[in-house]
């Protein structure tokens, strides 16, 4: 019976596959890819931009007049003033704006200030906004997102 046991285990190990691959069957990993950067220089120009809820409606539409630098940022909508846009950070992929506040299209009366993340992607400007209504019941926050076009 001992012998049994020891051919048993003598075939198993012999079977067994190898944990380590021969040297020169070693695959090579890739090395990682380097998340796209943006600079201020990407974006500067005149932008044709809307934004809406989740469900594509509620359409806003403005213009968006980017500068190389920090800088001479401004949104207008219509019927309204030109509203200072700020650079709060530029890192990695994304450029991140503050506006306001200012008068809210979607809700008369009600001043609105908005944060808004801004990611190039080919020709396009896209991404989200937050949108904090100063309400009388306090403040009321709204997400939706944004694309933009370069103008001509």
């Amino acid at each position: 019976m001992r012998r049994f046991a020891i051919l048993c285990a003598v075939i198993l190990f012999a079977c067994a596959k190898s944990e380590n691959p021969p040297a020169g069957d070693t695959p090579v990993a890739a090395p990682p890819v380097a998340p796209a950067t943006i600079s201020l220089a990407d974006v500067a120009g005149k932008w044709n931009v809307r934004s809406m809820d989740e469900n594509g409606t509620n359409v806003v539409e403005s213009e968006l007049t980017a500068t190389a630098d920090t800088s001479g940022w401004t949104m207008i909508r219509p019927n309204q003033s030109p509203i200072p846009v700020r650079i709060i950070v530029v890192a990695g992929d994304s450029i991140v704006t503050e506006s306001g506040p200012f008068p809210s299209t979607l809700r008369k009366g009600v001043p609105v200030t908005t944060r808004t993340v801004y990611r190039l992607q080919g020709d396009r400007l896209v991404g989200t906004i937050e949108a904090h209504f100063a309400t009388s019941h306090g403040d009321s926050v709204v997400q939706r997102r944004t694309e933009a076009t370069r103008k001509p």
